[in-house]
């Protein structure tokens, strides 16, 4: 499938569209967040922008590193107002306060992957994990010999990876290396211990983990796994689309991310020879349904309030919701399996098609059949749903000249704009065995 979703199952029907956040920048996305859930921020060509009254602001900081990726967290501490601290191990670490965008003193240097847990600033710096002090987000050094003093902690594997993502949780903060991840449990250096969670599945990268309803989510070079505490990860629930993983261009793995708008999970990953991500696997937890979604390059993704985002490679922002992408309308394709009868050594005929479907005035919908099992070769066009101002119930008659006697019968539905399809039903005949 191509383009279609869950939001009507067991119809399937178009998915959303997106629209054009401001102007697109010239240059790909490095991060993208959200402060106090509700003003979105960018970073691209090493500009830190703001977007304000309809439109990206003037670079809120410049002289940035124009390749490394930017983490995000909001956090308050002692500070004078929730701030929100970026990090992208080159740079030092940024906070914005509201009005500017700074240095965050007393950071590690290179420090990375920062996020909040248990009302400290957590990074990494290699294979350490460095903290705060308690609800002081500029001291990670001196100590007094109190529970509330910064620490550090090393994370050691024996094939030597560095940690490359951090994801807080209750009770504890997961940490991932390429391809193992462990637990950090308590919340001072004198109760601090860390536990292995597998030491085979990690994540490609900082942007591949995402937190949807207490369940992490997360991008491996193996598969889109999912872990819930108590048991390893597992990558079971997302067998019907491991195929696009198996093709995924090892050459730019690294461009992946991950991202949810509060009831969907969006995987983002570059296919066969893409150098950047050009497919989005879409799950829907509600009905433990997939669907795919094609025309997307997001290098990152937000949520912000009742919204959610994606930065593109080509350097938009976008945010998701509507019919048409940004005023193209959207192309969508359904190929079913292949139809065959009792036995595979009989020959069927189908000779009409019922479809009720909707179809709006500016959409398309246009029906094909196929007698392979495979192959995109010997299609069809058997109908085509006039737009229509309400539901309607097409009848499709089928001439023998339009497909041949065969084993399989496959449809296909494709066309664009917003399209519902509710059932198919069909008049069917086999033919004895010869």
């Amino acid at each position: 499938m191509k383009n279609l979703t869950s939001d009507n199952y067991p119809a399937f029907s178009t998915r959303s569209g997106f629209s054009l956040l401001g102007s697109a920048f010239a240059n790909p996305i490095l991060g993208l967040a959200s402060w106090k859930n509700s003003e979105l921020h960018t970073v691209s060509n090493g500009n830190w922008h703001r977007f304000v009254s309809g439109s990206w602001g003037a670079a809120l900081k410049t002289g940035l590193s124009t390749a490394a990726e930017w983490s995000f967290t909001n956090f308050k501490g002692n500070l004078t107002e929730i701030n929100l601290i970026g990090s992208n191990g080159i740079d030092a670490v940024q906070r914005y306060n509201g009005t500017t965008v700074q240095t965050l003193t007393g950071a590690p240097s290179s420090a990375n992957y920062i996020t909040t847990y248990s009302n400290r600033l957590f990074a990494a710096v290699g294979n350490t994990v460095h903290a705060s002090e308690l609800n002081v987000p500029t001291n990670w050094t001196t100590t007094i010999g109190s529970d509330a003093d910064p620490f550090q902690i090393i994370v050691s594997s024996t094939d030597g990876e560095t940690i490359n993502a951090l994801r807080p949780g209750i009770g504890h903060l997961t940490i991932f290396k390429p391809n193992s991840m462990y637990e950090l449990f308590g919340e001072d250096i004198s109760n601090v211990r860390i536990e292995p969670i597998d030491l085979e599945v990690g994540a490609i990268n900082n942007k591949c983990v995402v937190t949807l309803n207490g369940i992490v989510f997360m991008i491996h070079r193996t598969g889109i796994y999912r872990y819930g505490g108590g048991t390893r990860p597992s990558r079971d629930f997302s067998q019907p689309v491991q195929a696009y993983i198996d093709q995924m261009n090892t050459a730019a793995r690294s461009k992946c991310c991950i991202g949810t708008d509060g009831e969907k999970v969006y995987c983002s990953i570059p296919v066969t020879s893409s150098t950047a991500p050009d497919t989005v696997l879409v799950y829907d937890p509600k009905y433990d349904m997939w669907t795919v979604w094609e025309d997307f390059s997001a290098l990152h993704m937000a949520q912000s309030s009742f919204n959610a985002y994606m930065g593109f490679n080509d350097g938009r922002v976008v945010q998701l919701g509507g019919t048409t992408d940004n005023g193209t309308p959207i192309s969508f394709e359904r190929v079913s399996k292949p139809f065959g009868s009792a036995s595979l050594n009989k020959l069927i005929r189908w000779f009409k098609l019922w479809i009720m479907c909707d179809v709006p005035s500016g959409s398309t919908l246009n029906i094909y059949l196929s007698p392979s099992a495979t192959g995109d070769s010997d299609w069809t066009l058997v109908g085509y749903i006039d737009p229509a101002t309400n539901y309607q119930s097409k009848r499709i008659i089928l001439t023998p000249t339009q497909i041949a006697n065969s084993n399989y019968v496959r449809i296909k539905f494709s066309g664009s704009g917003p399209v519902t399809v509710y059932e198919l039903d069909r008049d069917q005949r086999e033919f004895p065995l010869i």
